[in-house]
């Protein structure tokens, strides 16, 4: 099956977003929105994620090429990633650059982080709570605050929480991403041998972030020559979030 989409603008340049860890296509509207009067955008709710199918194991390759289905050599795109989309669109522009007319990468690098397994927490406390005896999303909210006390962090957990019916689910596929979660924080090297992409690429980070820091200027430099950073100051891992209007303004700049 493929990917869920959505499609916000009729004309202009295409722009494909990437959303993170726990996130959906749908995290991007604001930003989607701003840009449909010169874009076509298109949301993507990566694998295991909102609407998109579920998968076997967890696999940045697999992913990749899965979004790179949705595009066309004719009609490149300029792809914005974050965290765990960033990874994902980098593989795809290393990959398949004839799809990438330009790459924004937002609060991460091409590295394996060790502290992915902070998030087994969060998926834990989602996993415990008995969807069967659920009355409303307040309940869970509840229910998350001893594992997950940032009210914003827990918000947006919340949004992958669905009612069916009678019926409570989670979105994502967190089974597999608790155990794949390494996989999740990490970065496949070997099977990307010498790739490089010869695009322009924006690097934004948030300056309160651990997942843009210096340490990893070299292996974004090695793999994306062409790379700009842009640190947005008084941000942290979710920049596109914490600071929207500075986010947007360095987007559309970079897209311009």
């Amino acid at each position: 099956m493929p990917l869920h989409t959505t499609s916000y603008g009729d004309h202009g340049s295409p722009v494909v977003f990437c959303h993170g860890l726990f996130g959906q296509g749908r995290n991007w509207t604001q930003h989607a929105k701003a840009l449909a009067a010169d874009h076509r955008v298109l949301l993507v709710d990566m694998p295991d994620h909102g609407r998109s199918p579920w998968s076997e194991r967890f696999d940045f390759v697999a992913a990749a090429d899965q979004v790179a289905e949705l595009m066309s050599a004719d009609d490149p795109v300029a792809l914005v990633g974050h965290s765990m989309g960033g990874k994902a669109a980098m593989v795809l522009a290393l990959r398949h650059p004839e799809l990438v007319e330009r790459l924004c990468v937002v609060d991460v690098a091409p590295v394996a982080y060790p502290h992915a397994s902070e998030f087994v927490g969060y998926i834990d406390a989602m996993l415990a709570i008995d969807l069967t005896t659920l009355a409303d999303r307040a309940q869970a909210d509840r229910a998350l605050q001893d594992a997950v006390p940032d009210d914003g962090v827990r918000g947006f957990l919340l949004q992958n929480l669905r009612r069916e019916g009678d019926d409570w689910r989670w979105q994502p596929n967190l089974e597999l991403l608790r155990e794949e979660i390494d996989e999740v924080g990490g970065w496949p090297a070997e099977s990307l041998d010498e790739s490089s992409y010869d695009g322009p690429v924006l690097w934004i980070g948030g300056s309160d972030s651990r997942y843009v820091l210096d340490d990893y200027a070299g292996a974004m430099e090695r793999y994306f020559p062409r790379v700009r950073r842009v640190t947005v100051k008084g941000a942290g891992h979710w920049v596109h979030s914490e600071q929207p209007a500075v986010f947007l303004e360095v987007l559309r700049r970079f897209l311009d």
